[in-house]
């Protein structure tokens, strides 16, 4: 455990997602503690990148989502400063956090998406529910764990829910709903774990569901055929690909009646809190807790 140094763990940061945040640096910091690494906890709503500069630390692991944490900022901000970290690069975080350049990409290069509108102050709202259909999913393009997100099943409800999400951010999306399954593929490293059917027992899986519920259901196997499964972590690892990713990421994937899937958004630094996916996956896979974050530690590099 020498060899890592002295390790930062990002955590909190200044996004919608700080507390969670808190959440997941604290389980990475006593996991990293309880293996013998040097570990320390870094927050940057708290201390500068002075600071940052002065711990002189060795490597970091990055437990921020969000904005500021999961965008491409704190990460050029390494950048910059020489400290090797784990998960994407600049470029990627950048991309994976906003949904709309993200579902740009992934139609390009042939990765299946849901169908979206981008919502304004200027929309045809009864345009957009007549191009999609209903229900439709309103979300925030730039935000994550469900923040401002809306499920909308009446024509006269889009525009206040395009409102609710624009509290959030600017850049909103309204997106055709997929009514099949809701999934979720992790990729550590050069392993594609194994996917988590979601069955929240709410409308949706939202923040509520997420994080608060002990009643959401988490399915490992996820009941999908060997061959299914493995046809959509293929396409999970292009949709990774395509973006950049490094190090590991979680995709969040949609099966539509007939078994299509449809990919809905990566998170380049996936929650790790007691109700996390991706710790949830590794443990499928035979990894515990403590493996998977040094794992992920061990991933970590300048550029």
């Amino acid at each position: 455990m020498k060899a890592f140094g002295k390790v930062g763990v990002l955590l909190g940061g200044r996004s919608a997602e700080r507390e969670v945040s808190l959440k997941s640096g604290a389980a990475v910091l006593a996991a990293l503690l309880r293996q013998g690494v040097d570990a320390h906890a870094f927050d940057p709503a708290e201390r500068d990148l002075p600071d940052l500069a002065r711990a002189h630390f060795d490597r970091v692991i990055i437990a921020l989502h969000g904005r500021y944490g999961e965008d491409g900022t704190i990460q050029g901000a390494l950048e910059l400063l020489g400290i090797p970290y784990t998960g994407s690069g600049v470029m990627a975080s950048a991309l994976a956090l906003d949904k709309w350049r993200t579902k740009l990409l992934w139609q390009a290069a042939g990765v299946p998406t849901p169908e979206y509108a981008l919502l304004d102050a200027e929309t045809d709202f009864d345009a957009v529910v007549r191009k999609l259909g209903l229900p439709i999913f309103v979300k925030p393009a730039r935000e994550g764990s469900s923040i401002g997100m809306s499920k909308v099943t009446a024509a006269g409800d889009l525009k206040p829910a395009w409102e609710k999400a624009a509290q959030s951010d600017t850049l909103v999306l309204a997106e055709r709903f997929i009514g099949g399954g809701e999934y979720t593929c992790a990729i550590v490293g050069d392993s594609v774990l194994p996917m988590i059917r979601l069955v929240p027992k709410k409308d949706f899986y939202d923040f509520e569901a997420k994080y608060l519920r002990d009643d959401t259901e988490y399915r490992v196997p996820c009941g999908l055929s060997a061959a299914e499964e493995q046809a959509i972590q293929a396409l999970a690892r292009k949709a990774f690909e395509v973006l950049g990713c490094s190090g590991w990421a979680r995709l969040d994937v949609m099966l539509d009646a007939a078994g299509k899937p449809y990919f809905l958004e990566a998170n380049t630094s996936p929650g790790m809190t007691d109700h996390s996916l991706v710790p949830m996956a590794a443990r499928a896979a035979g990894m515990d807790f403590d493996m998977l974050v040094l794992k992920i530690l061990e991933s970590a590099r300048v550029g």
